[in-house]
Parts: structure tokens; C-alpha cells; sequence
């Protein structure tokens, strides 16, 4: 008799996937404040970008925690073209950005993880067990 290992949204891989989602939310979410606070006249599309995408991530790690499965692909899908779009508008017309996002040239200021995240963040959706 085999035992089939469920793998739970917010256990195993899920807890480190939920864990980097808190990280980026509180990165990207304290950026966007500082500089929408601050410096907001001087780049006002990035500032409000960046704000967006602590948003998603935001999203994406409530989801996760509170095991709502759509919900995370939901999140992990628009943070996946979010960082691919922003990727490119930055790489097509950089003369638009006065200020660096999350997601700013696929997120080359944070190692591409931005860009690597939400691929991980997908294996791990379709490969969990929760199905809500």
C-alpha cells in the first residue's frame, strides 16, 4: 500500500515560496511608501509601479498563507506579466522611467528573482494539493 505525500500549499516549499512573498511585500511596500512620500513629483509612474507590485506580492502571500489556491494564481499570473511587461516598457522606452521598480529590466536591481519568483511561485501552485 503506497501513501501519496500531499503537499500542502503553505507547507514544505510553500512555506519558503510564502516566506519570500512577505519579504518582497515588505521590501517593495517600504520603497513605494518612502519615495511616493518623498520624492513622488520625480518619477510618479515607477513610484505607483512600485506600489502595485507590493500589492501583488501582498496578494500572493495572504493567498498562499491562507491555503486559496486561485486566488495565489491569480496573484503569481498578474506578478508574472507585471515583471514581464515592466521588463520590456523599461528596455523599449527607458526615457519613461526616472526611478527604478521591482520590476524595473525584469528586475536585474534584485538579482531577477522578480522575474524568477513568479515562475517558482507557479511550479509550486499546480504541483500543491489544495485545490480551493
Amino acid at each position: 500500500m503506497s501513501e501519496v505525500t500531499e503537499r500542502r500549499l503553505n507547507s514544505g516549499p510553500g512555506k519558503v515560496l510564502l516566506a519570500v512573498y512577505v519579504l518582497f511585500a515588505i521590501s517593495a511596500g517600504a520603497r513605494a511608501l518612502y519615495q511616493i512620500a518623498t520624492q513622488f513629483s520625480l518619477a510618479p509612474l515607477a513610484y505607483l509601479l512600485s506600489a502595485f507590485s507590493a500589492a501583488v506580492y501582498i496578494l500572493a502571500a495572504v493567498a498562499i498563507g491562507r491555503r486559496r489556491r486561485r486566488l495565489a494564481l491569480v496573484a503569481v499570473w498578474i506578478e508574472l506579466v507585471g515583471v514581464i511587461g515592466i521588463g520590456l516598457f523599461t528596455l523599449l522606452a527607458p526615457q519613461d522611467f526616472a526611478d527604478d521598480t521591482v520590476w524595473t529590466d525584469f528586475g536585474i536591481g534584485y538579482g531577477l528573482f522578480p522575474l524568477i519568483l513568479p515562475v517558482l511561485g507557479l511550479l509550486w501552485l499546480f504541483r500543491s494539493t489544495d485545490r480551493s
